[in-house]
C-alpha cells in the first residue's frame, strides 16, 4: 500500500502511512497544509525506496558507523580527530587511498607507526565492525606506514620499586597491577572489584584485546597494594589521559631527585605498556617457557610473544653452560697450570 496522508481525528496536522518494500511506515508531517504534506510523504516514500534499492551502504555515513562502534561498548581512544576529518562522509568514500591520506592529514609530523595506531586501524575498526552488520562492504589495507622497529624497553623491578615511591597509592597499585598480570591500560581500566577475589588471590580479566577472559594470579605484592585501594570506584577507572598526565609526573619528579643525587640521566621515562612488557621480559628471562607465559599473559601465540619481547642476553659467556655449570676464567688458568692442554 503506497503513502498515503491522513489527519487524526481532533488534529490539523497531517500524518502519513503506508507500506514500502515491505515495511510499515507511519509518522507526522508536522504541516496543516494538505499540499505540504503530500509532498513530504512522496519524499518519505522516495528516500526509503532508494535505502532499499541502493543498500545501506548507499547512507551510511562515518558518524553513523562510529555510534554503531561505541554502542557495541568498543574503545573511543584516537576517534574524535577521527570523527571531526571525516564529518559526515559517505563510508563508502573512504578508500584505501582516502584513509592513508586522513592519516598524514591528521598527524603529519609523527612516526608511520603512530599513524597506523591512530589512524589506520581505529578507521578500518569502525569500518569492519558496520560490515560485520552487513550494512557495508569490508575493507582491508593492503600496504600500511611502513617504520622502523623500535625495541620496546621493559619495566624492570628496580623501575617498579622508585616509580612506587613517587606515586600516589592508586598509581602504584596500577603499576603494580599491569607488571604483576601482563594487562594492559585498558584492561586495567575496566576492572571491576566484583572480578578480584582475595580469598583465591585471582582476578578475572574479562574484556580483553583477543575477546579470551583470562584469570592471572595475584602476587602477596599485588594483593597488599589493591587491599589498600578506596572502595567507592573501580580500582583503575580514571579518565585515560588524567592517568597519564600523573603517570608522566611521578616520572618528572622521580627524575629530578635521581638527578639532584648525582645520576645524571635521571629516571628514565618508560610507558603504560611497558609494564606489561616487563611481565613477558622477566618471566622469560627467569627461565619460564614461552608457551606459558604466553598464556599467562593473554597473548594470541607463542610466536608473538617471542618476536615482541624475547630480545637476546648480552652475556656470550652463556654458552658455558652447555658443559654443565658455567666456567670461570680463574678455573681455565688452573687447568692450564696442572699441564691440561699443553703440547707434547
Amino acid at each position: 500500500m503506497p503513502i498515503k496522508i491522513y489527519r487524526r481525528k481532533g488534529s490539523d496536522v497531517w500524518s502519513y502511512r503506508g507500506t514500502v518494500a515491505g515495511h510499515r511506515l507511519r509518522g507526522s508531517t508536522r504541516t496543516q497544509s494538505r499540499e505540504i504534506a503530500a509532498r513530504v510523504a512522496s519524499e518519505v516514500e522516495n528516500q526509503h525506496w532508494k535505502r532499499h534499492l541502493d543498500g545501506p551502504q548507499e547512507v551510511l555515513t562515518f558518524p553513523k558507523a562510529v555510534a554503531l562502534y561505541l554502542k557495541a561498548g568498543k574503545s573511543d581512544r584516537f576517534i574524535g580527530k577521527l570523527e571531526d576529518y571525516w564529518k559526515n562522509s559517505k563510508v563508502k568514500d573512504m578508500t584505501q587511498g582516502a584513509i592513508k591520506q586522513s592519516a598524514i592529514d591528521i598527524y603529519p609530523n609523527v612516526s608511520g607507526a603512530t599513524r597506523n595506531r591512530q589512524v589506520i586501524t581505529p578507521t578500518l575498526a569502525i569500518i569492519n565492525h558496520c560490515a560485520e552488520l552487513e550494512l557495508c562492504p569490508p575493507l582491508r589495507m593492503k600496504k600500511r606506514f611502513s617504520f622502523e622497529k623500535k625495541i620496546r624497553k621493559p619495566v624492570t623491578l628496580e623501575w617498579l620499586n622508585t616509580f612506587s615511591i613517587y606515586a600516589d597509592k592508586e598509581l602504584a597499585a596500577l603499576a603494580i597491577f599491569m607488571f604483576a598480570t601482563g594487562c594492559r591500560i585498558s584492561e586495567a581500566r575496566r576492572l571491576e572489584w566484583v572480578d578480584i577475589d582475595f580469598h583465591t588471590r585471582t582476578i578475572l580479566i574479562r574484556k580483553t584485546k583477543n575477546k579470551r577472559q583470562r584469570l592471572p594470579h595475584m602476587p602477596q605484592r599485588l594483593l597488599l597494594a589493591l587491599a589498600n585501594l578506596p572502595r567507592d570506584q573501580r580500582p583503575f577507572g580514571t579518565p585515560y589521559t588524567t592517568l597519564r598526565d600523573a603517570w608522566d609526573r611521578v616520572i618528572r619528579v622521580a627524575g629530578e631527585v635521581a638527578k639532584a643525587a648525582g645520576n645524571e640521566s635521571g629516571f628514565e621515562r618508560l610507558t603504560f605498556h611497558s609494564c606489561r612488557h616487563g611481565f613477558a621480559t622477566k618471566l622469560l628471562h627467569d627461565g619460564i617457557d614461552v608457551v606459558t607465559v604466553a598464556k599467562l599473559g593473554g597473548w594470541e601465540s607463542p610466536q608473538q610473544v617471542l618476536a615482541t619481547y624475547g630480545h637476546a642476553k648480552d652475556d656470550p659467556t652463556l654458552t658455558d653452560g652447555l658443559f654443565g655449570t658455567k666456567s670461570t676464567q680463574p678455573e681455565v688458568m688452573a687447568s692450564e697450570n696442572n699441564g691440561l692442554g699443553k703440547k707434547r
